[in-house]
């Protein structure tokens, strides 16, 4: 991390020494300067998007963005920012301005419907998505279709759009399990455990694949646990929603049985599972 602060330090140098011999290209030093300067804060945009703060990534954004008018990658900066901050709303303002701009794009748009999508508006995000050109085939414009399908319960769309999205990407497991939720919220169950167990191959350690694995399965009375990857702390979690699926099934006994033997694995007290079992008992 030390490397660009150093040579970024030893070309300012290197441009203030050749300001002091030529002092008649002090103009184009200072455009070397901002040069520099601006790599500089592409390198903290990147930070600030990945592994930064993101009410820090927001601010920082904000600033910059106030301080650079004219650039359009800072407002990307601020908008991603503030969907990984969780303001969909505030999201979906910066990403609109990102849009009208001259030099907007159409990933922009499908930006714009994705943080859309997150606050809950999916008319206006369906109108987004329905201004991109079909030739503009991205994983994330299909992921978005899909789900958008999803919500008018257009199944055969939906489909066809998971389908194209889980062919786009060389990490199809969110894909996937959302494909197999929308599956498992049509009573499909046997396609849905299909799908939550082809995600898992893709990215073991998604959970909430493991999770809805195990519900799909348990809408099907199968109450034993499938064999995938998980800690001890998964396990009872997992034999939890195994326990409440059989008894809304009706299994009351089967479901009293898994919930014990959540709290038996559970390595610590699992407060969720023994409120459960003592209604069940009483």
């Amino acid at each position: 991390m030390r490397h660009p602060v150093f040579l970024t330090s030893a070309l300012l140098g290197s441009l203030a020494l050749s300001a002091c011999n030529q002092p008649q290209n002090s103009a184009e030093v200072q455009r070397a300067i901002k040069s520099v300067n601006v790599i500089d804060e592409s390198n903290l945009s990147d930070i600030m998007l990945t592994v930064g703060d993101p009410n820090e990534a927001v601010a920082y954004f904000q600033k910059t963005a106030s301080e650079n008018p004219d650039r359009i990658d800072l407002k990307r900066g601020l908008a991603r920012s503030h969907v990984r901050a969780g303001q969909a709303a505030q999201a979906v303002t910066v990403w609109g301005e990102v849009v009208a701009h001259p030099e907007g794009t159409l990933d922009d748009r499908v930006s714009l419907a994705d943080a859309l999508i997150r606050s809950n508006d999916w008319d206006r995000a369906a109108a987004e998505l329905n201004k991109i050109p079909p030739t503009h085939e991205t994983y994330e414009r299909y992921r978005l279709e899909a789900m958008v399908a999803d919500s008018k319960k257009q199944w055969k769309k939906a489909d066809s759009f998971y389908e194209i999205a889980a062919g786009l990407t060389t990490k199809p497991a969110g894909v996937l399990n959302n494909w197999g939720f929308s599956k498992l919220s049509r009573k499909e169950f046997g396609a849905a455990e299909k799908l939550f167990t082809q995600a898992l191959t893709y990215d073991p350690a998604l959970f909430t694949a493991k999770n809805n694995l195990v519900m799909s399965r348990g809408a099907q009375r199968k109450y034993d646990m499938p064999v995938i990857d998980m800690t001890q702390i998964e396990r009872a979690e997992l034999l939890y929603t195994l326990g409440l699926t059989a008894v809304k099934q009706g299994d009351i006994t089967v479901g009293k049985g898994l919930l014990q033997n959540a709290v038996d694995t559970h390595p610590q007290h699992f407060e969720a599972a023994v409120r459960s079992l003592a209604a069940l008992e009483s």
